[in-house]
């Protein structure tokens, strides 16, 4: 039976407001044998009921969250995602983290969902903290203007390094923000070669990875990272 897997949507205030999800993170999931279910803003009585009838989660990228929940004001790079969506994401996540077999996977902002929610800071500005880096994290003109390319270093000895079964990989890359103080339980599983951390994960968990990059943006590149996602999914959580 494929395993049916909980996702995320991002949230626009319209008008009308509007609760959305990219056709990548469906189809990534889809093509690895599970079932995308989409995860819109509810009350915490409605997600214990979601996830009694799940077996997995991905949270998804998109802008920021705000600074203020790991204590910092937000600078003039920030672009705050809807209240609605932070709101909720977080709330989410705890349901998840409560339930200690769950398999979760984050993507970029998901990554950082992770690590925030688990009592870690970002980085509000890689350009910022890294001027001298020459390594384009997002597109020339700007995160929101597209994807870019680059390299990632994986860390021997982590579930991401042996998912993946490289030590250099290629990824698909867009986001102005990044792990800084990593949360509480995770382990760093890649960096950038400017010291930016690409990856975390939970090493005492049966999976919950969170990568910076954004895979669904390269399936075939990272199709390994999906289907063992989905597989421990189907191996079932309860």
């Amino acid at each position: 039976m494929k395993p049916i897997i909980g996702i995320n949507v991002d949230i626009k205030k319209g008008p009308p407001p509007e609760a959305s999800l990219q056709t990548p993170y469906l189809e990534s999931i889809h093509k690895s044998g599970g079932i995308p279910l989409m995860i819109p803003p509810m009350s915490d009585d409605d997600v214990q009921a979601v996830l009694a009838k799940i077996d997995g989660i991905m949270f998804i990228g998109g802008a920021d969250y705000s600074p203020k929940r790991y204590n910092e004001e937000p600078d003039e790079t920030v672009k705050l995602i809807d209240s609605t969506r932070d709101d909720f994401d977080f709330r989410l996540l705890k349901n998840v983290l409560d339930r200690r077999d769950m398999p979760i996977l984050g993507i970029c902002l998901g990554c950082q969902l992770l690590n925030v929610g688990l009592g870690g800071s970002l980085i509000q500005d890689i350009k910022k903290r890294f001027p001298q880096s020459e390594v384009m994290h997002a597109s020339p003109n700007g995160w929101q203007d597209g994807f870019n390319r680059h390299d990632v270093n994986l860390v021997k000895g982590t579930r991401v390094h042996e998912i993946y079964g490289i030590e250099r990989l290629t990824v698909s890359t867009s986001h102005h923000q990044a792990v800084n103080a990593v949360g509480k339980g995770l382990t760093v599983a890649a960096h950038c070669d400017d010291g930016v951390i690409e990856a975390v994960e939970l090493p005492d968990r049966r999976f919950v990875i969170g990568v910076q990059w954004h895979p669904e943006r390269d399936y075939d590149g990272s199709k390994n990272l999906f289907d063992k996602f989905v597989a421990v999914c189907a191996n079932g959580h309860k």
